[in-house]
């Protein structure tokens, strides 16, 4: 075996895959997995464990599945992370564990990601549970929102001892998991809905339908509701727009809502009465992971579809696996491309991207080269769809009716590196403190938080 050269994995074919809502990337068997297993150095100072936000421990469940023990490797995983199989499937792996790995010097990495779902999806085949409650310790601790950061937060906190209810705002629970990561990429009953189940097995109680901020206050939570600590994993589910021409026309949707009625509301599939448009051509605005997202959703529907992004595709935000993806199915990208204004027809619809080229001069505050506009150069993109995939901010909603909290100016929630806010406590991490980041880095945040809430209820009491 070349330990320079990861196992492929097997995938669906981008021409059938481009008509059909199944998951893309098919895993890897059980000996595939045992052979890119193999390949791990076991370093002794392992940096791909420092590089993973909630500090999986690697080397040391890897070494299981290379031996074929894939329950002990299930067990390991499970003391740091309770989303095996989403994490495997959608953190950027490639710029954190395997991004650290040595054997990316001079080979390939190896393949973190598909290992940690290949035990996951084992565990749920052979219905293996490694789910451990421990005894309660008679304190109770509620969560806002049922994404990653609050997930991770309330298992952490349950396998302590803490009676612990999460408060979900939507009917489903698992937050951006459910509504906004399609479900090709994520499939939601066989693998969302059960990793959930997972963290109820640990005690963790969850109530939806619930918005903190009207149907209660983060105040009754802890006056009346008699918790002691709240945590508040709310995300950031409020789109942003550009502000030009044309985005109030019929055809505009933000990303959020048209994954979210794909996604959460299941208008992907023929069965389903929920509503959503399928342009001739849609135009996808933004160069991340959820334009990747809603581009290749709106491209199974049946568009023909662009995506349109205002720097190269060296500085493309969006994991190169998903560009790849996009590529591969048939998307067209159109870079150093600007819109300037959305025209509609006389029916007040859409009918077209007009656009401006773009070139790029120095770096911003982020570190990518600013893009600047050419003088003349504007041009229309045939489309009939719009979508704007340009970003999401928290909302404003449970700040805005708890006393106390601050938060800066985009709006974010203000807490310090363990998650404590300006209002004791009320603690807070992932998307709502950050803004729109990733999976893992939401989860990291969540384990931080539910140490910092034991500490402070223990010095407490």
């Amino acid at each position: 075996m070349d330990r320079m050269k990861r196992i492929p994995v097997r995938e669906q074919d981008p021409q059938v895959r481009a008509r059909n809502f199944d998951e893309v990337c098919l895993g890897y068997t059980a000996e595939e997995a045992i052979a890119e297993a193999s390949r791990c150095l076991n370093c002794k100072n392992p940096r791909c464990v420092a590089s993973c936000p909630v500090n999986l421990q690697i080397p040391a469940f890897v070494a299981q599945v290379a031996k074929g023990d894939f329950v002990e490797a299930a067990r390991i995983i499970a003391r740091d992370s309770s989303l095996p199989a989403i994490c495997g499937r959608v953190c950027p792996q490639e710029t954190q564990c395997e991004g650290g790995c040595i054997l990316g010097v001079k080979g390939e990495p190896l393949a973190i990601g598909r290992l940690e779902r290949f035990v996951a999806d084992w565990s749920r085949e052979n219905g293996l549970s490694v789910a451990e409650k421990a005894a309660p310790n008679g304190h109770r601790v509620a969560v806002i929102g049922s994404g990653p950061a609050g997930l991770a937060c309330a298992s952490d906190l349950a396998r302590a001892g803490y009676e612990v209810t999460i408060f979900e705002m939507l009917h489903k629970a698992g937050g951006v998991l459910q509504y906004g990561i399609p479900e090709f990429r994520l499939p939601k009953e066989k693998v969302v809905a059960h990793e959930i189940g997972n963290v109820r097995a640990l005690g963790v109680k969850i109530e939806t339908n619930v918005v903190v901020g009207r149907t209660l206050t983060v105040d009754d939570l802890l006056d009346k509701e008699g918790f002691e600590a709240v945590f508040i994993g709310s995300g950031a589910g409020l789109p942003k727009f550009m502000d030009i021409p044309g985005e109030n026309l019929n055809g505009v949707f933000s990303a959020n809502e048209y994954l979210t009625r794909s996604n959460l509301m299941g208008a992907w599939s023929p069965e389903s009465d929920t509503p959503i448009r399928i342009g001739r051509r849609t135009a996808v605005v933004g160069g991340g992971n959820v334009a990747m997202d809603a581009a290749r959703t709106a491209l199974r529907l049946g568009s023909e579809v662009t995506i349109v992004y205002r720097r190269t595709e060296k500085e493309l935000p969006a994991r190169v696996e998903e560009v790849h993806h996009a590529k591969e199915e048939g998307i067209e990208f159109r870079m150093l491309t600007n819109p300037v204004a959305i025209l509609g027809d006389e029916k007040g619809a859409v009918r077209a991207l007009r656009c401006i080229r773009m070139e790029l001069g120095e770096p911003d505050e982020s570190g990518r080269r600013s893009p600047i506009p050419v003088e003349g150069s504007e041009f229309e993109v045939d489309a009939d769809v719009v979508i704007m995939a340009l970003g999401t901010s928290p909302n404003p909603l449970i700040a805005g009716t708890t006393a106390g909290l601050d938060v800066t100016r985009r709006g974010c929630l203000v807490a310090d590196e363990s998650g404590a806010t300006t209002r004791p406590g009320v603690f807070a991490g992932g998307d709502a403190v950050t803004g729109a980041a990733t999976v893992i880095l939401a989860m990291g945040a969540g384990r931080r938080a539910a140490e910092a809430i034991d500490n402070y209820i223990k010095n407490k009491a």
